[in-house]
């Protein structure tokens, strides 16, 4: 009776959490219906189709460039050799490091009219500011470059660790069948690790739909910016739903889409039988060539924005250790540290219970709880704002009329709200690290611990959390960097005088103050750099077994012979 009972509060806490990661979108759903068909009518008229149609294009370049530069140096660093190949196995996944938002500032003080560039090329040719044309770097096209140099590396990772699980049976028959490497390449390789690179470019994707610093520095009009000014610029929160809500149909949209990808994956394993995929030795110009297809994407997304950066703030004003930021240092870490605890901790809950009782009321709670990341932040944001802004307000009138007593805004006006918004957004990131390490833990150590008489919440403590310790840890760095780095439902939802690293770099920013808005981005991209190098040994780990199987089973075969 007493173990029916705790089963029964573990799938209580599940569905809370998965309660909670649904209500925002709920909440802007039944906002945006019930704000009235003359809102979305002027919408319609004005400002929609010039936001669907930037956001559309947009996704469009970000996909195309973040599948070709991801996919390209995969194969390269996969299977080629070539000078400093160990080197750009590493260093290709540290644009991940930055927001978008961030190489936004760097590029723009580099590019802009009055930055080095143009100033030089003025200089030495005696021209006007009418006498030359220069690619305008605040432009849709510099935004998608920005997004592409920094979301590269979702297909960049996900396609070398397809790479590295595939059985060289198929591109060695392509080869003896007259295909040159390249053609083994195109027509073995990446078909086989197709849905890897789907569901890469489609992570990217929601990226994008979720990007509101970059987007709004820029002065590009998307769905993300135009629900900030509609909210906040023109006080009209029925139109910031409706808009909110548009958005929150592609990104599902495209939730489902890489959600079908990624259950594809397991039928591209490499089967029983291994064999060494001899790589191909470059030299001359094909090393070179390989060089610059690695270097470039390197160069630009993390080295050229950290010297940019590293040169503003060497000239700056603004330092790290003066009690304001000081202050700005804490705020952020406090919110990221609760948000990771209290995420991750839902997250194993959720997948502890799916674990537990594979049924489909289990999963259909992991499904909904996974929903929140393909949202972007102020959607997430406007969602919770409907509900507990209602609430509190609600709560104050009862407590003014009965007890004289004025409550103001508990929730609303707290950093709970802003977890509770981190919380939504990234429970999928951490749902992902936990699931991919619990499947690691062999069932029959579940059925042991219950027939030593062990309930759920022992079994947790005692047996899967000690086995799961690296992908826990993995999980709650990646959740604690990505909130660092959150913009939108942070300035939608934070308190008063209650600013971010992530806010002060996007308010200094947007006055120009590109100096001082380099400190705290170097800060930001700093504290990145620690799941990505994680995540990069993860990746390398886990093609190392394979390589020791067909090492094994090579040297088994000749002494057999």
């Amino acid at each position: 009776m007493a173990q029916s009972a705790r089963i029964h509060r573990l799938s209580a806490l599940a569905w809370g959490a998965a309660a909670i990661c649904i209500l925002p979108m709920a909440a802007v759903a039944i906002a945006a219906l019930t704000g009235g068909i003359g809102t979305l009518s002027g919408l319609a008229g004005s400002v929609l189709p010039r936001y669907a149609g930037t956001t559309a294009l947009l996704v469009v370049i970000v996909g195309i460039g973040t599948a070709l530069i991801g996919t390209s140096t995969a194969w390269l660093v996969t299977a080629t050799r070539f000078p400093g190949r160990r080197l750009f196995e590493i260093a290709l996944a540290l644009p991940l490091t930055f927001p978008a938002y961030v190489l936004a500032y760097a590029y723009t003080d580099l590019l802009d009219h009055p930055g080095w560039v143009q100033s030089t090329l003025r200089d030495l040719t005696g021209w006007g500011p009418r006498d030359y044309w220069f690619p305008e770097i605040r432009s849709l096209g510099g935004a998608a470059a920005m997004l592409i140099l920094v979301l590269y590396p979702y297909v960049y990772l996900l396609a070398r660790a397809a790479f590295l699980r595939q059985s060289a049976t198929a591109y060695i028959a392509a080869r003896t069948l007259g295909q040159g490497p390249w053609g083994a390449f195109f027509r073995v390789s990446v078909p086989v690790a197709r849905p890897a690179i789907a569901g890469g470019v489609l992570l990217a994707l929601m990226e994008t739909l979720a990007d509101y610093g970059t987007v709004a520095y820029f002065g590009v009009q998307t769905f993300a910016t135009g629900i900030y000014v509609s909210w906040f610029g023109l006080f009209d929160r029925g139109a910031a739903a409706q808009l909110a809500l548009c958005l929150l149909v592609v990104a599902l949209t495209f939730a489902t889409l890489e959600r079908r990808q990624r259950r594809h994956l397991r039928h591209h394993d490499a089967g029983r039988r291994f064999e060494r995929m001899e790589p191909v030795q470059l030299r001359g110009r094909a090393a070179l060539g390989a060089i610059a297809i690695c270097g470039l994407p390197v160069f630009f997304g993390f080295l050229l924005p950290t010297g940019i950066l590293l040169t503003l703030a060497s000239g700056a004003s603004q330092l790290l250790f003066t009690p304001r930021y000081l202050g700005f240092l804490q705020h952020s870490l406090t919110l990221a540290s609760m948000a990771a605890l209290l995420t991750v901790a839902a997250a194993i809950t959720l997948g502890f219970n799916a674990r537990l009782h594979p049924t489909k009321t289990s999963q259909s709670a992991l499904r909904i709880a996974g929903i929140g990341y393909a949202v972007p932040g102020g959607v997430i944001a406007v969602g919770l704002l409907f509900p507990f802004a209602a609430f509190d307000n609600a709560l104050d009138r009862f407590m003014e009329a009965n007890f004289g007593i004025d409550t103001g805004l508990l929730i609303t006006g707290s950093i709970w709200l802003m977890i509770m918004a981190y919380m939504v957004r990234f429970m999928a990131v951490a749902l992902n690290t936990y699931e991919s390490g619990l499947a690691t833990v062999n069932p029959n150590m579940d059925a042991v611990a219950r027939t030593l008489g062990h309930g759920p919440a022992p079994m947790l403590r005692r047996i899967h959390v000690p086995i799961l310790q690296p992908s826990i840890l993995t999980a709650l760095l990646i959740v604690f960097v990505d909130v660092m780095k959150e913009l939108p439902a942070t300035l939608i939802l934070r308190p008063f005088n209650y600013d971010t690293l992530a806010v002060q770099a996007h308010r200094l920013a947007s006055d120009e103050r590109l100096a001082e808005a380099a400190v705290p981005s170097l800060v930001i991209g700093a504290v990145g750099l620690i799941p990505v190098a994680i995540l990069c040994w993860s990746i390398g780990r886990e093609g190392r077994p394979m390589r020791n199987a067909i090492d094994a089973a090579q040297a088994q075969a000749q002494r057999t012979t």
